[in-house]
């Protein structure tokens, strides 16, 4: 059980007052949503602190989540490769990806603070679809913003979030991507709080979000660390890989593993990559590293993965990144569809394009300095792929 109090400021535990991960993260809002993040802070703390909570959330995580999810050693890749390959399969998790563990947690909050609504943003849409089937467990009404275009593209999410009985609302500004539906969920938190609990879906946001998600996160890390204590011989592996958009199933992973000698590698999408190419900026509440135009404004994302077409990253990751325990890389569209691929004809395995990014720089640094020969790699494959075949029956046609 990981209380709040058990590790104060240290590194991936409570952050500094404000919500500050070194100069990053705090809470920029309106005047009129500082009292509804407070109030978001103190119940999370109240929750966290009760072995209650822990116990119910513990339960749901492994009667309806399906919790723990499985390491898999990728055998095939890892002898083509010269590297052990070991995979943590979030993608095995009920609603397909690692997003459900933030939203039933998220969910007995809402449900525990008596709010009757869910409000979420969603890009890739399986935030969504957690969202929805989080809100149906618990009765509670489910309103998902999602980017126009990323409803386009993910047309089978849009799909299942309606069938679980949310309400989908089209967001057509902007890029009409999970930037501007971040934007429009904030926007109407403002007009809903006394009935409505905001549900973000990554490890960004006003404090106390990106701690919060992180916490919730956390499963994941603390599993693989002790799967890995099992299965090696070292206990540890060299590197722990995830990809990074907003940046949950990295920070849930790295979680697990920041204390140790272990590098912590996080894949950006090479047209969204903050880490690499970002200015410290303010964006949707907090401050990090954000894609920014000539004049200071956010700029646009490009990611074939939709939970990668994001402008910012996650506070702590930032600053991970800032005093170099955790290192950023990126890859190009062109790398993530044959990472894909491979990893399917070599063990069997559709993962997410998300997830195939993590992959795909595996595949890249194997047997260099990255990745020397001999090393050990654990790979979160944050979700799978079914609801990308869409986008794959597309890119084969060509």
């Amino acid at each position: 059980m990981s209380l709040v109090s058990a590790a104060p400021h240290g590194l991936m535990a409570e952050p500094h007052a404000g919500g500050r991960f070194g100069e990053f993260g705090g809470c920029f809002v309106p005047e009129s949503l500082v009292a509804a993040c407070a109030e978001v802070e103190q119940a999370f703390r109240d929750a966290w602190s009760d072995a209650t909570f822990h116990h119910r959330l513990e339960r749901l995580r492994a009667v309806h989540a399906g919790r723990p999810t499985a390491l898999t050693p990728a055998v095939n890749l890892s002898a083509e490769l010269g590297v052990t390959v070991l995979l943590k399969r979030e993608d095995l998790a009920h609603t397909g990806s690692h997003k459900i563990n933030n939203v039933l947690g998220q969910a007995l909050l809402a449900h525990r603070m008596g709010r009757r609504r869910l409000l979420a943003e969603t890009g890739a849409g399986q935030h969504g679809v957690a969202a929805a089937t989080a809100a149906a467990l618990f009765g509670l009404d489910a309103t998902v913003f999602m980017g126009e275009r990323d409803m386009e593209r993910q047309e089978l999410n849009v799909f299942r979030m309606k069938m679980l009985g949310a309400e989908v609302v089209p967001v057509r500004s902007g890029s009409r991507t999970l930037k501007d539906a971040c934007n429009e969920a904030m926007r109407h938190w403002v007009t809903a709080v006394d009935d409505s609990y905001y549900c973000v879906g990554s490890v960004m946001g006003p404090h106390p979000y990106p701690w919060m998600v992180r916490e919730f996160q956390r499963v994941i890390g603390e599993e693989a660390r002790a799967q890995c204590a099992a299965e090696l011989p070292t206990a540890v592996p060299t590197h722990v890989v995830a990809c990074v958009g907003g940046g949950s199933n990295a920070a849930g992973t790295f979680a697990g593993f920041v204390d140790t000698n272990a590098r912590l590698i996080g894949v950006e999408a090479a047209g969204g990559a903050a880490m690499s190419d970002g200015a410290v900026g303010i964006v949707h509440g907090y401050r990090t590293l954000v894609l920014q135009d000539e004049h200071g404004q956010v700029a646009e994302a490009h990611s074939m993965a939709a939970g990668l077409d994001y402008p910012g990253v996650g506070p702590e990751l930032a600053h991970l990144g800032g005093i170099r325990r955790a290192r950023y890389v990126t890859v190009a569209d062109d790398e993530v569809v044959p990472a894909l691929r491979r990893l399917a004809r070599a063990e069997g395995i559709l993962c997410a394009l998300e997830s195939a990014h993590a992959i795909a720089w595996v595949l890249r640094a194997a047997g260099t300095a990255e990745l020397p020969t001999g090393s050990t790699v654990l790979v979160t494959l944050s979700g799978r792929g079914d609801k990308d075949m869409p986008a794959l029956m597309t890119a084969d046609a060509r």
